[in-house]
């Protein structure tokens, strides 16, 4: 017998669940570390357990046995379907478990299951519809370092290359440089081998941390903004392509959405609405519609 629900939204930053009785009132959230299956499947649901016990913690309950819990997730990384196979098989006694793109589950959200589309900016990127005929198609989503337009780790990839053109010389030095060069553990000493080992051990969750120093000086380096309006017209390409029409309402998600909506093309900017929910919200109103067919 079923007594939870859990919505997992899980990228390679971090995991936010919502925590839902069987009658479907919620009762709480959870976070953990990263579960983009890139990252993983045993990392992936330890981090999904992690923040299901945060979940029961937050509403003081125990945690109960996992056969009557049904768990959707909206992950990155399903696109691999080895993965997604892998990650499903994996499951620790789940009584259900609905696994789609965390692209799928944002778009569930956003709209409260009706039709719409979105743009997730986050860590990584993607671009997802429902359409009014109810099949979903994706946009962008091919992954980081090849894909993933307009993501955190897209702008981190473009400011750790700027700092080696500044190291060597081929562009002026700045505060902006200076401040990612700081962040990777650059010293005055060795800069280049600083940035070298740095690089060395770098995964998409370190490139996107860079992020939020693009945008610090997005308002006073051209480098920075240069890298933000490229983003920008990323996210308008990944718009028209999901929807040339613009007769569809589209939500800017993710936690990039925000400081990434002064620096949108003024036509984009016109097209965006606010979000309804996010993406565990979405994960939760999947898991609940799979158990009821």
């Amino acid at each position: 017998m079923i007594e939870f629900f859990i919505g997992v939204d899980g990228g390679g930053s971090g995991t936010r669940v919502r925590l839902a009785r069987a009658d479907g009132v919620e009762i709480a959230e959870g976070a953990g570390g990263p579960s983009g299956l890139m990252h993983g499947i045993a990392k992936a649901w330890a981090a999904v357990e992690e923040a299901a016990t945060q979940a029961f913690d937050a509403a003081a309950l125990d945690f109960p046995d996992k056969s009557t819990i049904a768990i959707g997730l909206g992950l990155a990384g399903v696109h691999n379907r080895q993965w997604a196979a892998e990650f499903v098989a994996a499951n620790p006694g789940y009584a259900q478990v609905a696994l789609e793109s965390d692209g799928h589950t944002t778009v569930l959200g956003a709209h409260q299951g009706q039709p719409g589309a979105i743009i997730a900016l986050g860590t990584g990127s993607v671009g997802e519809i429902k359409l009014a005929d109810g099949r979903h198609v994706e946009v962008g989503g091919w992954g980081f370092p090849a894909g993933d337009e307009a993501s955190g780790a897209w702008m981190g990839l473009r400011a750790i290359n700027h700092v080696q053109q500044v190291l060597d010389g081929r562009m002026p030095a700045n505060a902006f440089a200076t401040d990612v060069a700081n962040a990777c553990g650059a010293n005055q000493a060795e800069p280049r081998n600083a940035i070298q080992n740095w690089l060395a051990r770098a995964t998409q969750t370190h490139y996107a941390q860079l992020a939020r120093i693009v945008l610090l000086h997005g308002d006073s380096n051209d480098t920075a903004r240069a890298i933000l309006q490229a983003a920008g017209r990323e996210v308008e390409l990944m718009a028209h392509a999901l929807d040339a029409s613009a007769t569809l309402p589209i939500a800017l998600c993710g936690g990039l959405a925000a400081p990434m909506r002064p620096y949108l093309p003024s036509s984009m900017s016109q097209r965006v609405v606010a979000p309804h929910g996010d993406s565990a919200a979405g994960a939760l109103r999947l898991i609940q519609t799979r158990f009821k067919e």
